[in-house]
Formats: structure tokens, sequence, C-alpha cells
């Protein structure tokens, strides 16, 4: 733990996890495990990331698009500021136009973009494609609405195609 730089109260922490730890090829794990763990121990009272190192032998195992934040940029036409996201809450329960409420709300609100929970593949109470059409025509929606591109990334990880 290294202090902030003229901050008495701000720290850089610096973790390190075990690369058996998480699936092979899965940098969805990778990120859910990490990002979404440490963002919910509620004893940290605010937290930033502000880099993640991945081994390049685990990222060869991984067999996915070869796209990054370059690609983003470009496909949402978002440059020179971060990214504003989040994430669909809460993540259970809701149908799939209810789902699809939630993200029109937040992109018309000013996000960049959402996205589904790590934990939403396709439940009995909404399906994958009920979800996927909903939060489309949210997007859609903000879009036309902001004349903003805005973005929902969906959780394909699933083992059944629908």
């Amino acid at each position: 733990v290294d202090a902030v730089p003229n901050s008495s109260d701000q720290y850089f922490a610096y973790v390190s996890y075990d690369i058996d730890l998480f699936e092979e090829g899965s940098i969805a794990n990778l990120t859910a495990s990490i990002i979404g763990n440490v963002f919910g121990f509620k004893a940290v009272k605010a937290l930033r990331l502000e880099d993640m190192r991945i081994p390049v032998a685990y990222l060869k195992t991984f067999q996915g698009p070869a796209t990054g934040i370059v690609v983003e940029r470009e496909r949402m036409d978002k440059f020179g500021r971060p990214f504003l996201g989040a994430t669909v809450k809460p993540k259970l329960g809701l149908s799939g136009k209810n789902y699809g409420r939630v993200v029109y709300e937040g992109l018309r609100g000013g996000l960049d973009f959402l996205k589904d929970d790590e934990n939403i593949n396709s439940q009995p109470f909404m399906r994958w494609k009920e979800r996927f059409l909903f939060s489309m025509e949210a997007v859609n929606r903000s879009i036309a609405a902001t004349g903003e591109v805005k973005g929902h990334y969906m959780n394909v990880t699933a083992a059944t195609m629908e």
C-alpha cells in the first residue's frame, strides 16, 4: 500500500491473485471475480480500479474477440474521457420488459452503456432472447432520444444456444 501523493486519506493498493484461481480462457470469469467481488466489499468506503495486468500466458488461453478499449471507443464514438457505465440492478426478478426499462432509463440518464450482471444468463423468469430484445429496443430508443451512441453488454456465457 502506498499513499497517494498530496492526499492524507487516499492510498494505492496493489493486489495480486494466483492465476490458478481463474478458469482458463475466461476473461469474463477473471474480471467478474476481481472487479465484481472487490467493488462489492463493504469495508471499503471508496474504490477505483486504475490498472489491471493479466499474464500473457493467461491471455493466450482466451479465444474470444481480439478487441479492446480502442475498438470500443471507435464503436461508441467516445474519446477523451472515461466511459460511464453500470450494471443493471436488481439483477434477479425483473421481467425482460422491466429489465429493458432499466436499461433505457440508465442510458437516457447519461450512461454510455449498461451491462448484464455476471450471474444473469437465461433463467425462467427472464430468458436471454427476451432480455436481448428489450435491451436492444432500449438502446435504440436512447440513441434516438440523446443523439449519442449507447450500448448494452449482454452476458453470452451460457452453455446453450437460444
